[in-house]
């Protein structure tokens, strides 16, 4: 697996475990780079200590700030609004460029959904 594979994996276990996600902003808003097809993405990260070490390699986003969003607001309001817009959704870019996986809302939303309908089965499962 690729870092960025795993770091895509270890955002949707985290995100879940931790019920928050993480994105970064300064006095003009979040950043969202375009990528080279035009698409913007806005990046997210499932630990602040990601989103922190971000913050201090990329010199473009030095002095930026490290927010926490309550995931389910971040599913049920930021998401669809990322994707009415057209934008994508990074997750845990990592390194001095900030690179990582981009994926459209709707993936992302699905991932979350799989998840929850496998932790559903599995306390089905302990509860028989």
């Amino acid at each position: 697996m690729s870092l960025s594979g795993a770091h895509r994996t270890a955002f949707r276990r985290e995100a879940t475990r931790e019920g928050r996600v993480f994105l970064i902003r300064d006095e003009k808003g979040m950043p969202a780079p375009a990528g080279d097809d035009g698409r913007r993405t806005v990046p997210f990260w499932s630990k602040p200590t990601r989103a922190g070490r971000v913050v201090d390699q990329v010199a473009a986003y030095r002095g930026f700030e490290v927010v926490a969003v309550d995931v389910d607001e971040w599913l049920d309001g930021w998401l669809p609004r990322l994707e009415k817009d057209g934008m994508l959704v990074g997750v845990n870019w990592s390194g001095t460029r900030a690179t990582g996986f981009d994926l459209t809302p709707g993936q992302v939303r699905q991932w979350f959904a799989d998840e929850r309908a496998l932790e559903e089965g599995e306390t089905a499962t302990a509860r028989t």
